[in-house]
């Protein structure tokens, strides 16, 4: 039989191949007849009556562009994407042609945002494709593809007078006074041309085509990339309150000042987006729904917990510990008494205190009871946990969560609270599906409770490895690396993917 580390290897490739560029592409887009040809995404129709364009920006883009030129042949009139720094000579030296333009593209690729910070070859892109949003006529077709990661700083162009330099030190003062993500962005958004919605607006008679690779929770269209397709929900009066908030309105540049004295002061209708459709093609979602299909093909019996996990590495691994004890309590014949009662009680606190959204634990928990007398249980998860950085080791929030995991099931084997739990094989396993966690060149981890008891009799202080934020040196210590997860850069991005892997022994 394939071991657990064999199967869950398995699964998290199949997770990522069903998102990677090309597969995902050539799925959902196609090109229809010749007179007036059509093009088909995901069984939407667009008559190609003039020209094709496309514009694209972040990470997984160069892979998207290559395919989409496949398909589209002769077709596409001209391109320009904006991508990482080095990515095409990353994707060279990983092998990747298939991620590579060909040698005579219609599509320029324009590269910058070195450390995913805008810089002024970023800023060259978003001019070039803000040029060209601007020349369409209504016979035009645009197609844009976004991928998350690294979108927004690709595509910065702030509304002028305003200099690249001032939005960047507001937005640096602002993140120094303790501002969330979210109120960055919406300040990020009011002061850029392209952001919130504005590609689509520049590009207007033109029929606007997004084809989105999500990166953030629930796939908000208006917060992937900054939502340069999207209405906005933000207006200026958000911008404000929040710059109020964090006691900088009163020393902005004069060109900020500017710009926000001019700006509408509402968010742009919906309807003024009739000429856009934006259409979400990979997503952690996507990913899972493959991982389960191949889990059951593995024999197991698989259940979704969420796509939308997030939170501290710690509090997620307590979770991913106790749905794990109930498991084996359950193949133990002890699903129904005090000890699963207490477990269930402690999971639906937790789940309300993490507050991950739409999250139905009860419900969940009710089809985990509903498995009947299964051999093999397989619960998979995604979306991103957060890490509070204390220590100086190496590691990635993956490796750090399967750590934590493994620790936490051995403490409750040892402490016999689930005895039952011995007569379990567990294995538990998270990745990033762009093949890269934190500054190493592993994606995650595969963990059992197993491997900390090996470490514990070593001698080794599992714990003191967690506090110096070291997990990737952990679990480089054994058999060569061989419980790290390394798959190599994969030229996508839909978050993270975690599964536990439980077989009755």
């Amino acid at each position: 039989t394939m071991s657990l580390r064999e199967h869950a290897l398995s699964l998290f490739r199949g997770a990522v191949g069903t998102v990677r560029p090309a597969p995902m592409l050539k799925r959902a887009l196609k090109l229809q007849g010749d007179g007036c040809p059509q093009l088909l995404v995901k069984g939407q129709a667009f008559p190609v009556k003039r020209d094709l364009y496309l514009v694209g920006f972040g990470k997984a883009v160069l892979g998207m562009a290559a395919a989409v030129e496949e398909i589209l042949g002769d077709h596409l009139t001209r391109g320009i994407i904006n991508v990482p720094l080095g990515i095409q000579e990353s994707l060279q030296r990983a092998g990747m042609q298939e991620m590579l333009l060909k040698p005579h593209s219609k599509i320029q690729v324009i590269e910058g945002a070195r450390n995913n910070l805008p810089d002024a070859e970023a800023l060259k892109g978003a001019v070039a494709i803000q040029e060209l949003a601007e020349g369409l006529t209504a016979d035009d077709l645009l197609l844009v593809l976004i991928s998350g990661r690294g979108g927004s700083a690709l595509l910065p162009a702030p509304i002028p007078p305003i200099l690249l330099e001032e939005k960047e030190k507001l937005t640096k003062l602002l993140a120094s006074r303790g501002a969330a993500i979210q109120e960055l962005n919406i300040v990020r958004k009011t002061l850029s041309v392209l952001k919130g919605g504005g590609l689509a607006q520049l590009a207007h008679p033109a029929r606007v085509v997004s084809l989105i690779l999500s990166d953030v929770i629930g796939d908000p269209l208006d917060i992937i990339a900054s939502g340069p397709t999207a209405a906005s929900s933000h207006s200026v009066h958000n911008c404000l309150q929040i710059l109020t908030k964090y006691n900088l309105l009163h020393n902005l540049p004069e060109s900020v000042q500017t710009v926000l004295s001019s700006s509408p002061t509402k968010p742009t209708a919906p309807e003024n987006y009739s000429h856009v459709s934006n259409i979400i093609l990979g997503s952690n979602t996507l990913a899972l729904e493959e991982a389960k299909r191949q889990a059951e093909g593995l024999g197991y019996a698989a259940l979704v917990l969420s796509a939308a996990v997030h939170g501290d590495v710690g509090r997620v691994a307590t979770l991913y510990c106790q749905l794990t004890q109930l498991v084996c309590l359950g193949f133990a014949g002890l699903g129904e008494g005090p000890l699963s009662d207490e477990l269930r009680g402690s999971l639906l606190q937790l789940a309300a205190e993490l507050q991950i959204p739409g999250l139905d634990l009860e419900e969940f928990l009710q089809a985990l009871r509903g498995l009947g007398p299964t051999r093999a249980v397989c619960i998979l998860a995604g979306g991103e946990t957060t890490v509070q950085l204390q220590g100086t080791g190496k590691g990635g929030r993956n490796q750090e969560l399967a750590l934590r995991v493994g620790l936490g099931l051995h403490r409750a084997q040892a402490t016999g609270a689930s005895s039952p739990q011995g007569r379990c094989e567990i294995l538990f396993f998270s990745g990033g599906t762009d093949g890269q966690d934190g500054p190493t060149e592993a994606a995650g981890a595969f963990c059992s409770p197993g491997l900390v008891a090996e470490a514990l009799q070593e001698g080794l202080d599992v714990e003191a490895f967690l506090k110096n934020n070291d997990s990737y040196t952990f679990f480089s210590r054994f058999q060569g690396g061989h419980h790290l997860l390394v798959t190599g850069l994969t030229g996508t991005n839909v978050m993270d993917i975690q599964a536990i892997l439980i077989r009755a022994m």
